[in-house]
């Protein structure tokens, strides 16, 4: 299945080279600049019924649109980027079907079980998607934090997806590697996540086509959903136009 976004940078809807973003701001490379708001692309996934998008708060600035973007699909869309446990209820009670939480549940390089426990504690592990966004470093995935830029210690593996099941209803996980180039999918990612998860997981990172949506569903054992950034036709790219991939899903 299709799962949309709306990557939000500076208050902007922006696609950014996933590797590019650090937090000085140097060396940034944006494939796209969205003159509509938030709220329009919110508006259009409500319309079609897209449930389970991503609204992600690269940096600060962008509260706003975040919020503009959840009041234009209440309970339709997952929201992320600096939630912890004092703030995710409010994002919630804003319109946030789910909040999506990364490094805040590490320090150190190591998962906290602490604070994972105790947002699960506030919110309910059904309100909760973990981002076990990754880079790949030898024959393994680590998970990345803070804008992608730190290895953690956590590998992405069965062991890993399984344990922490327990704690969440799904799993967002960016390949970091290939996220925003459009040149193909990570299928070896994929496909170890289609054979490892036991929950639903959306995938995203390199789609350019339509056939990246049909490989995704194939080897994804139907377990996992991607999202496409870049290439979609709404955010400037020319791979893929949302009116193919809407029709996708409904097919």
């Amino acid at each position: 299945m299709f799962r949309p976004c709306i990557d939000l940078h500076d208050g902007k809807v922006k696609q950014i080279v996933g590797g590019s973003l650090k937090d000085d701001g140097a060396g940034l490379r944006t494939n796209f600049v969205s003159e509509r708001p938030a709220s329009w692309f919110a508006e259009l996934y409500r319309r079609d019924g897209l449930m389970g998008g991503h609204v992600i708060k690269l940096g600060p600035g962008n509260d706003a649109a975040a919020l503009a973007a959840l009041a234009a699909f209440p309970g339709g869309l997952h929201l992320g980027g600096g939630v912890d446990a004092e703030n995710a209820t409010g994002w919630l009670e804003a319109g946030a079907s789910h909040v999506i939480v990364t490094s805040w549940v590490f320090r150190d390089g190591q998962l906290d079980w602490e604070r994972l426990k105790n947002l699960v504690g506030v919110i309910g592990k059904q309100r909760l998607v973990l981002d076990l966004s990754c880079r790949r470093r030898g024959a393994d995935y680590f998970v990345v934090t803070d804008r992608w830029q730190k290895f953690t210690e956590l590998t992405v593996s069965r062991e890993t997806l399984v344990r922490l099941a327990d704690y969440c209803d799904e799993f967002l996980i960016h390949a970091a590697d290939v996220e925003g180039l459009c040149r193909g999918i990570d299928s070896e990612l994929v496909s170890k996540l289609g054979e490892w998860t036991p929950i639903p997981t959306t995938y995203a990172g390199g789609a350019k086509s339509l056939a990246d949506l049909e490989e995704v569903t194939r080897v994804g054992n139907g377990r996992v959903d991607l999202t496409i950034g870049s290439a979609l036709d709404i955010f400037g790219g020319t791979g893929v136009t949302y009116a193919d991939a809407v029709e996708f899903n409904r097919r």
